[in-house]
């Protein structure tokens, strides 16, 4: 799958079939984390990748968006330091493993966005490094009709060159 197919097909994924995810794949997705390019080089991320079935379950319990991360074959937690640009890093190293789990066929979906402090006592994260996501992966349990998005047309969002020129 190239790059763009995955970006055009890529669909969030709440329900996962009760099968691992094999260890090459868990380990790709997470290397595309680590790989994501990062501000100034800073990379004030951090990653916790969780595969045990009953923190699982606390993860869903405790992010109230995503009570399907008790379903996932795995979620992975992911942090910042205290960073002007870990957000933005953050939310790029999601995109790069929602990406590279899509081409395996391993859906995923992002939980949670901020008020996820009760993720930092479970996993013995320190108080000062402040938990951004939480995202799910498995592998979907619906065939899902890639490519089909309800999106609006691209004039409405895009311009050429200034506000006021359309796009097209």
């Amino acid at each position: 799958m190239n790059v763009f197919d995955a970006v055009r097909t890529v669909l969030a994924v709440r329900q996962y079939e009760d099968r691992p995810v094999p260890p090459d794949v868990i380990r790709k997705i997470v290397e595309a984390a680590h790989l994501t390019a990062s501000s100034r080089n800073g990379q004030p991320w951090h990653f916790v990748v969780v595969e045990d079935r009953a923190m699982l379950k606390k993860l869903g319990e405790v992010a109230k968006t995503g009570p399907y991360t008790a379903g996932a074959a795995f979620a992975i937690v992911c942090a910042t330091e205290e960073s002007v640009y870990g957000m933005s890093d953050v939310s790029r190293a999601v995109q790069s493993m929602v990406l590279t789990a899509w081409e395996a066929g391993v859906g995923s979906n992002w939980v949670g966005f901020a008020n996820l402090e009760a993720v930092n006592p479970l996993l013995g994260i320190p108080p000062e490094i402040e938990v951004i996501a939480i995202v799910p992966f498995g592998y979907p349990v619906q065939k899902i009709g890639k490519g089909k998005k309800n999106r609006k047309p691209i004039g409405e969002v895009v311009r050429r060159e200034r506000w006021d020129q359309p796009w097209e």
